[in-house]
């Protein structure tokens, strides 16, 4: 029966692995119940490791090359097994190989919004999200600290690890920089260099090294997002009177190319001059109210329609300026020019 045992025994003379897909950090090499030949052939490929690890113990690392195993190359797992220099009989011992693969587009990014500080807005709750790279450079480390005796081990197994570690590395971060919520965006570059900094010794130490980290988007959640919106909004607005005079000024040239020439610039300065002047009322009427109240008796306030007034010939002369310079440019003909003036003049009688 010994002797049935001893032939069915089978021995392993090429070690090496060959990865079928993408997404493996490291395998148990499959031998149970086998036994390495003395002076087997190892083959690590590029971007692999492999690792000998005898009782639980971290013996000797290979790099890429090829091997024959032999006490010479094994010389931490000949001093653990007590070998001397003559041992040629068949062993056992566990192998790993380890991708040194970068792993590329590994995503991260906050489940729950974060709370900071910020100088504008106060407390305020936000997201961000990125990508990241990183490879695996020290099997010792890596298997020590990680993976252990698993017979796979994926780079899915790691991403939630790493995610809450570049996570809690943001949180960090952002609530020590002091930059504005509003001006996060434009250092969103200098953000993921820091972090890669910050995050350097983190991924050191399970055996990794952070190849590139990229913070892509930061936000507010949408609840005040909205917030920031309107106030957004009210400073674009800023002031409506320069606002108006604007949108009158930009009207001009497209009037004057359309059909119907200076009759369509005549619209849009009556509406201009009709805002104004609706302005130029409610703060005469104001203006009297207040200085009624605030002393008896009161000095005469000018009627609404003296306002008006005022303001209609002080809007005449700007406009018939504006009209001269379109001449000027030949945008307006002379003869258009001529009776617009005198439909304005006509108004002021």
């Amino acid at each position: 029966m010994a002797l049935m045992d001893f032939i069915k025994k089978q021995f392993i003379d090429v070690i090496q692995w060959t990865e079928d897909s993408d997404g493996i950090l490291g395998i148990r090499y499959p031998m149970q119940d086998f036994e390495i030949q003395y002076g087997a052939q190892l083959t690590v490929r590029e971007s692999q490791l492999a690792v000998f690890v005898n009782e639980g113990q971290v013996a000797d690392v290979f790099g890429p090359g090829r091997y024959r195993l032999t006490t010479r190359t094994l010389p931490l797992l000949t001093y653990l097994k007590n070998w001397d220099k003559l041992f040629e009989s068949p062993f056992k011992s566990d192998v790993y190989f380890f991708s040194a693969r970068l792993q590329l587009d590994r995503k991260w990014g906050t489940s729950n919004p974060i709370t900071i500080r910020d100088k504008d807005f106060g407390m305020v709750r936000m997201r961000a999200f990125g990508i990241y790279s990183y490879r695996l450079t020290d099997a010792r480390k890596f298997y020590s600290e990680i993976s252990g005796t698993r017979e796979q081990y994926t780079v899915e197994d790691l991403d939630g690890q790493l995610r809450n570690l570049v996570v809690s590395s943001m949180t960090d971060l952002f609530g020590e920089a002091g930059v504005p919520f509003i001006d996060m965006a434009a250092n969103q570059e200098e953000f993921g260099r820091t972090l890669k900094g910050k995050l350097g010794p983190v991924f050191d130490r399970y055996g990794l090294v952070l190849d590139a980290f990229v913070v892509q988007n930061v936000s507010l959640p949408d609840e005040l997002q909205k917030v920031l919106d309107t106030r957004i909004g009210m400073n674009i607005i800023g002031d409506l009177g320069r606002y108006t005079q604007y949108q009158v000024a930009s009207s001009i040239p497209l009037a004057a190319q359309n059909e119907g020439g200076i009759a369509g610039i005549g619209a849009g300065l009556g509406a201009g001059l009709g805002i104004g002047q609706t302005m130029t009322t409610a703060m005469g009427q104001a203006m009297a109210a207040g200085g009624a109240a605030a002393t008896q008796p009161a000095s005469p306030v000018p009627t609404p329609a003296a306002a008006v007034a005022a303001a209609s010939a002080d809007d005449v002369v700007a406009t018939l300026e504006k009209l001269h310079a379109l001449v000027t440019k030949g945008i307006v003909s002379q003869a258009e020019f001529d009776a617009k003036k005198a439909e304005l003049l006509g108004k002021l009688v």
